[in-house]
């Protein structure tokens, strides 16, 4: 088997493509989170400290000195990448949680009476004539 079929192989495997769906939507679930986050959490938090653009809070370290940057710590950064964490985390639970709920529920119901085969059905119909007999 050469390299060229076996990566083929690798590739297509059902596992591979729903790893690669997943990356995809877990990127664009990221984008959303970063929006949420920027854009209707961070503002209001921003208003209730006094108006500070809390993405823009930080500390300086060093003042800016002739073609220096200041050296800061962005502060305001962190932690809105810290809720963009946590709302992430806490999604990605509420998905894994569900998705045991529904294991357990398929694990505790009882498994359905399989139709007899043909065998089956025709033994049941000897049996039952033998019974009349």
């Amino acid at each position: 088997m050469s390299i060229l079929s076996e990566f083929r192989e690798f590739a297509v495997r059902g596992n591979m493509v729903d790893m690669a769906v997943g990356i995809i939507i877990g990127g664009a679930f990221g984008t959303i989170v970063k929006s949420l986050v920027s854009d209707v959490i961070m503002p209001p938090i921003g208003l209730a400290t006094g108006g500070i653009d809390f993405s823009e809070y930080k500390i300086t370290l060093a003042q800016a000195a002739g073609d220096k940057e200041a050296v800061t710590m962005n502060i305001g950064v962190f932690i809105n990448n810290v809720i963009s964490f946590l709302i992430v985390a806490m999604a990605v639970f509420l998905i894994v949680k569900a998705v045991n709920a529904m294991r357990r529920q398929q694990e505790e119901a009882p498994p359905a009476a399989a139709e007899p085969t043909a065998t089956e059905q025709l033994l049941t119909e000897i049996r039952d004539e033998l019974k009349k007999s």
